[in-house]
Formats: structure tokens, C-alpha cells, sequence
């Protein structure tokens, strides 16, 4: 049998359904989720392992309009990310028009050599008929930047519609080759990192709309608790979540401390059930004056 591995990145606009569609593919939470817009802040690999070959995703922020030097920043690497890469798939969700956002990256992709995929994400929202509209709109997308899809394939997250037939394409295009990974990794992400990502997605819900995007995660310290009884293992994490203004500090932490205690035990739920493990999650809010334009502070919260 010939085996086949390579990479490809998956890049779209924000809330296209990116992280959700690979988690879906990969089997397990890779890439954390959110209704909010520009969830996903840095690139993140997630592995499928089938008998014929390995398809490494790489999952991307979405390419959007920049406000701040974070903005810029995310930009930047998702426009990496499609350099390098075996075949590009572009997100463009069934229940939405195409619009200015969708022509931007399919733009970015155009330029690259690699062949490209459409992907019609969120399939099961929409009846027949808006999707064959939908699929005319893809499919002149791609006639307007030069090309013509290599596949446009429907799929929905949700309820697993067509995500095999993706990954035999996907696969498909990749070169014969050795696989990149181990059979038991789904992902290269740092444990620290991931850890992180599981608290801000918890932080997450529920905020102001102008919140999200100040919210960012440290881990400072991941340790097994020393003199516990054997079979009874626990572990300390110890994280802060950081804000730009007081204000954002007060709605983080709720009344009396209502609101941090449920992001507490939300995110300690989801981080016992990665490393398998009982945790004591120790969590604390702190100010990051304006950190989104601040260089220096960037590079202090890991976006280097």
C-alpha cells in the first residue's frame, strides 16, 4: 500500500468553522472552539493517523481586517502557514454569503502553487437549494482569483457529513512519504500551551462583546502535588488570565468571585480530562495595560 504524509493548512475567515472542523476530522480537541470571532491565536497542527497515510492540518487564526499589532501579528502567520504546505483548504460556510473576507484569503491562497480545496463548512444548516447557490458563489470565487477549486466538497462538523471523504481527498493529494508523527500524537502543541488554551476557552463564554479579544492566558506552572498517597495523584496548575483595562478584571472575576470560579471549574473539568489526572486549578486576573498594541507585552504573553 502506498503511504502518504504532508501537511495542509486549513485558513479561512474568522468563525468559518476552522477549529471545529479539524477537532472533527482529528477525533479529539485539538484546537479549542468559540462563537466569538478570532478565537484561534496561533497556528496549531492536529494529526490524523489513517492505515494509507498522515494528514497534519494545520489550523490557522482567520484572516481579517487588523486593528491592533496582535491583528497584524495573526496575519502574519496565517499567511506563513500557507507556505510550505501540500494542499490548501479553504473554509467557506454554507450558511453564509461570500463576502469580502472569503475573496481576501482565497486572494492569499491563489498566489500559492499548492492545490486547493473548498471546503463548505456547517452543511447541515442549510436546505438544498441555498446550497447549490452557495456552491455556484465557491465555485466563481475561485474563476474571479484565477483558478479553479482542485475540490469543493461539503461537510458538516457536527454530524461527521462527509468528513471521511475529505480526508481521502485531502490524503489523496499529498505526497508519498513517512509518516511525520508517532501513531499516539494528535498534535505538536506544547502541554503548558494547550493548558492555556482550555482556560481562555472557558474564560470565554458568556463575556461583552468587546472582552474576548483582550483575554489572554499564561500557564506558569504545571506540578504533580509531592507527598500524595499512591493511586491518589494530583496535580497543580497555576495560570493568569490577563486584561487590558480594571474594568475587564471586575467582569472577569464576577461578583464575590462568582464568574472566575465557574472558568475555574469549567477549565479544570476540560485540563483533568487531557492529562487524566486530578487538578487543583490555582487561577488569577491581572491587568496588561492595552497588551494587543504593546510589543513588548506581546512577547511576554508567547506572541513573539
Amino acid at each position: 500500500m502506498t503511504f502518504r504524509s504532508g501537511l495542509v493548512s486549513v485558513v479561512g475567515r474568522p468563525n468559518t468553522g476552522k477549529s471545529t472542523l479539524v477537532n472533527a476530522l482529528i477525533g479529539e480537541k485539538v484546537a479549542i472552539t468559540s462563537s466569538r470571532p478570532q478565537t484561534t491565536r496561533h497556528v496549531i497542527r492536529g494529526v490524523v493517523h489513517r492505515p494509507d497515510g498522515q494528514l497534519v492540518l494545520v489550523d490557522t487564526p482567520g484572516l481579517h481586517k487588523p486593528r491592533t499589532l496582535l491583528g497584524q501579528r495573526l496575519n502574519d502567520e496565517v499567511r506563513h502557514a500557507l507556505t510550505d504546505v501540500d494542499a490548501i483548504a479553504v473554509t467557506l460556510p454554507a450558511n453564509e454569503a461570500v463576502g469580502p473576507g472569503d475573496r481576501r484569503i482565497t486572494a492569499e491562497a491563489a498566489m500559492k502553487k499548492a492545490p486547493k480545496i473548498a471546503v463548505v463548512t456547517k452543511a447541515d444548516l442549510v436546505g438544498a437549494d441555498q446550497m447549490l447557490q452557495h456552491l455556484a458563489s465557491v465555485a466563481t470565487l475561485a474563476e474571479q482569483h484565477g483558478f479553479t477549486w482542485d475540490e469543493v466538497v461539503p461537510v458538516s462538523a457536527l454530524t461527521g457529513g462527509q468528513l471521511d471523504l475529505l480526508v481521502d481527498l485531502l490524503i489523496g493529494l499529498l505526497p508519498e512519504g513517512e509518516p511525520f508523527f508517532p501513531d499516539d500524537q494528535v498534535t505538536d502543541e506544547p502541554l503548558d500551551v494547550r493548558v492555556a488554551e482550555l482556560i481562555r476557552e472557558a474564560a470565554l463564554e458568556g463575556v461583552r462583546d468587546e472582552l474576548p479579544h483582550s483575554l489572554a492566558v499564561v500557564v506558569d506552572e504545571i506540578v504533580p502535588r509531592e507527598d500524595r498517597p499512591d493511586g491518589r495523584p494530583l496535580t497543580d496548575v497555576r495560570a493568569t488570565v490577563f486584561v487590558e483595562r480594571s474594568s475587564q478584571k471586575a467582569i472577569v472575576i464576577g461578583h464575590q468571585g462568582s464568574r472566575l470560579r465557574d472558568v475555574g471549574k469549567t477549565a479544570r473539568r476540560d485540563i483533568e480530562q487531557l492529562i487524566g489526572i486530578p487538578v487543583f486549578l490555582d487561577l488569577h486576573v491581572k491587568v496588561a495595560k492595552d497588551w494587543q498594541r504593546d510589543p513588548k507585552q506581546l512577547r511576554r504573553l508567547g506572541f513573539d
